[in-house]
């Protein structure tokens, strides 16, 4: 089946907020077996609304909207779905008693704009909201269904997997199930031509490669009779891929994200940890601190910015500054041996380099980072050279910080292993 889908809001167009609803709602759709050629993004104007989903209904067999579900008059996604379908708006006495009660329970004054999102078309499916007012809406006739979520990530997010995945899982002749290989530590072109022969030859399952920050995913993903015969079909694809990607692999868990594969790896090797950036900012220590539990491993993070908090919180020499730079090979190791000495932690990752917008030259470029992972004395040092704004250089540097910090551990695993065995 066809899936189109429509964000609605001014505030889109404007720049004002980024459509992550887009971005998660194509990426659930891909694992449903649902083939998605146009997204759409139409303001608050219900004569441009009503047309934008006429025009989806003709090439599509399911659209999903998200936002204009609120209370105040510019929300107009649902009276402009109604009309489309020839429907008249009633109030949905249900709707009505959840969103007084979750005025009620907050304390708060109800005013009389808040009951419109209790009017609901005729014939229609009616989702609950727990996570906020606006209930959600399917519509379905003559084999196309409309369904309505609100806006915010927070109520859109739970709504669609609470209630829109299983009804379009239902819609389905078949079970598709999927599976994502996740990877760090090897670039999205090098993936691609180590998979292109399985690609090319795909019928089902399929493969598909999306990139993250520092990351690259691949989705395998099988159709079935039912779920069993979908998983075997998937399994030795999944074999396969780490046969030939090995420890690149860091998962194969959709809910694992990198930095709760790095904390898992230091729980089950019985490791502390601590993090002392520079660029950065604590956006390395953030990530960690993320993963529930993490307070089993992670003992301290340190931000030494300016030169000085680095002479004087980790007693890095001003000679050593001054002849290498703040920005080197040699500052990255000195923080990441200090570090570790003053947090008293079996593993210490540090990050330096030049984010920018300035304060690069012809040796030293804006993008430059140096990162430094102390294994219990062991320290590896990795220069990069990333592209981007001043955010995504940071973000870049958080990622192959965790994808260092990784491989590392498991190195040091594998030298003790190997020094051991030679005893």
């Amino acid at each position: 089946m066809v899936v189109e889908l429509i964000s609605v809001g001014t505030e889109i167009l404007l720049g004002n907020i980024v459509n992550t609803n887009a971005a998660y709602l194509s990426e659930q759709c891909a694992g449903l077996g649902l083939s998605c050629y146009y997204q759409d993004v139409v303001g608050d104007n219900e004569e441009r609304l009503s047309e934008t989903i006429r025009l989806a209904l003709s090439r599509a067999d399911i659209l999903l909207i998200s936002g204009g579900l609120g209370p105040t008059q510019d929300d107009l996604t649902k009276e402009a779905a109604a009309k489309v379908f020839g429907k008249n708006l009633y109030l949905h006495e249900d709707s009505k008693a959840a969103i007084q009660s979750y005025f009620e329970k907050r304390g708060l004054e109800i005013t009389d704009n808040n009951w419109k999102q209790a009017m609901v078309p005729e014939g229609c499916i009616v989702l609950d909201n727990p996570n906020g007012t606006a209930p959600g809406i399917i519509m379905a006739e003559n084999g196309k269904h409309v369904v309505l979520m609100p806006g915010p990530p927070g109520e859109m997010i739970p709504m669609f997997e609470t209630s829109v995945m299983p009804y379009l899982s239902a819609l389905q002749s078949c079970v598709i199930y999927s599976k994502t290989v996740k990877m760090c530590g090897v670039g999205e072109s090098k993936v691609e031509t180590m998979v292109t022969d399985l690609i090319e030859k795909q019928t089902n399952p399929t493969i598909a490669t999306y990139a993250k920050t520092g990351e690259v995913h691949l989705r395998v993903t099988a159709r079935a009779e039912d779920e069993k015969a979908a998983k075997k079909l998937v399994k030795p694809v999944v074999q396969e891929l780490k046969s030939r990607f090995g420890d690149y692999i860091y998962t194969t868990e959709e809910g694992v994200t990198l930095e709760k594969a790095v904390v898992d790896l230091l729980t089950a090797y019985g490791m502390t940890a601590s993090t002392v950036e520079s660029c950065t900012g604590g956006m390395l220590a953030a990530r960690l601190i993320n993963v529930p539990g993490v307070s089993d491993v992670f003992k301290s993070g340190y931000v030494t910015y300016s030169n000085k908090s680095k002479r004087k919180l980790l007693g890095i020499r001003k000679n050593t500054l001054l002849k290498h730079g703040a920005v080197s090979e040699e500052i990255a190791r000195e923080m990441a041996k200090s570090a570790a000495f003053l947090a008293k932690t079996d593993v210490c990752v540090s990050t330096t380099g030049i984010a920018g917008p300035d304060g690069g030259t012809d040796k030293k470029p804006v993008g430059l980072v140096y990162i430094a992972c102390n294994v219990r004395g062991h320290i590896t040092v990795k220069e990069y050279r990333f592209s981007g704004n001043r955010a995504k250089i940071r973000d870049n540097t958080v990622s192959a910080a965790l994808a260092l910090t990784r491989k590392c551990i498991l190195q040091y695993d594998s030298d003790v292993a190997l020094d051991r065995k030679e005893k």
